[in-house]
């Protein structure tokens, strides 16, 4: 690093003589303050320069176009890049949202900033100014937090700088946001369950793939006149012919019969079509049972 502290020195000590002849004390004392940390700055620079520093990019976030037209965003940016200064940080890339709420609809820097770190491995952390600038919602917070573990990347707040995913009260926080999150799940199956138990009392078909041999429109099945083909000579092969699984899957893929996905036809998937009770027109759904003639392809 280079040494500076010699002309520096020469240079306090003719303002200190200036500051005597002249007597503009707070003048001279303001210049004075005004070099020292100029060269501290300088030499604080240099030396960082020459470590390794950390790659990082940041995020800033003003909520009201009040706050925009202030500058707010420049006084979070600022703090940001002192702080990396200080901590060896090397600031790749800035991502600011103006003006936007902390929900997480139209927040084109945060998704900006998630392509961003998808994109590029070598950044290891994100710095934002202060925890509620990612998010004011403790949910949207632990879930941006978890999203940011899963790419590999550390979260870094300046006003918070005991922020830690191994907290005791954020992890109970996201044990409990766990506990929820099965709840919902469990909730929702539980209506999906009971609006396709009640389509299948009333004989209706209650959702979920489609059998091969099927067309589904407005919720509802329908012999597919094409792929039915294929269906009738799987029974056929089988009933009349009474050819082994195996054997029924290698016909259908010597004589061209494709699979709904236009693949090859294999045991598994022979055995499959010839248990499922649809293709005699029998609906079931749990433990609910319809007969649909109309559905009937053998």
């Amino acid at each position: 690093m280079l040494d500076f502290s010699g002309g520096v020195a020469q240079l306090v000590e003719r303002l200190h003589g200036m500051q005597q002849v002249s007597g503009s004390i707070p003048l001279i004392s303001t210049t004075k303050n005004c070099i020292f940390r100029l060269f501290q700055f300088y030499c604080r620079y240099i030396y960082l320069m020459t470590e390794k520093q950390t790659q990082v990019v940041s995020y800033s976030r003003v909520s009201t176009v009040n706050q925009k037209d202030e500058g707010t965003i420049q006084l979070q940016l600022n703090e940001i890049r002192d702080y990396c200064l200080e901590n060896k940080l090397e600031l790749i890339e800035a991502f600011n949202d103006d003006g936007v709420s902390g929900g997480l609809k139209s927040r084109p820097a945060l998704v900006n900033l998630l392509n961003y770190l998808e994109a590029n491995p070598k950044i290891e952390a994100i710095v934002i100014f202060k925890l509620d600038r990612l998010a004011r919602d403790l949910y949207i917070q632990e879930h941006l937090i978890k999203k940011f573990e899963l790419l590999g990347k550390r979260l870094i707040s300046i006003k918070e700088p005991n922020l830690d995913s191994g907290d005791p009260m954020r992890k109970a926080f996201r044990q409990f946001m766990g506990i929820i999150s099965e709840l919902e799940k469990a909730f929702i199956t539980m209506r999906l369950s009971g609006g396709r138990m009640n389509k299948a009392k009333k004989g209706l078909y209650s959702g979920g793939a489609v059998p091969f041999g099927y067309s589904s429109q407005s919720k509802e099945l329908s012999i597919n006149d094409q792929n039915s083909v294929t269906i009738k000579k799987i029974f056929y092969l089988k009933r009349y012919k009474k050819l082994s699984l195996y054997k029924i899957a290698s016909y259908l893929n010597e004589n061209d019969y494709r699979t709904a996905r236009g693949g090859k036809w294999n045991a598994s998937s022979i055995r499959y079509i010839l248990q499922n009770k649809i293709y005699k027109g029998t609906l079931e759904y749990m433990t609910e049972t319809t007969n649909r003639i109309d559905l009937a392809i053998v």
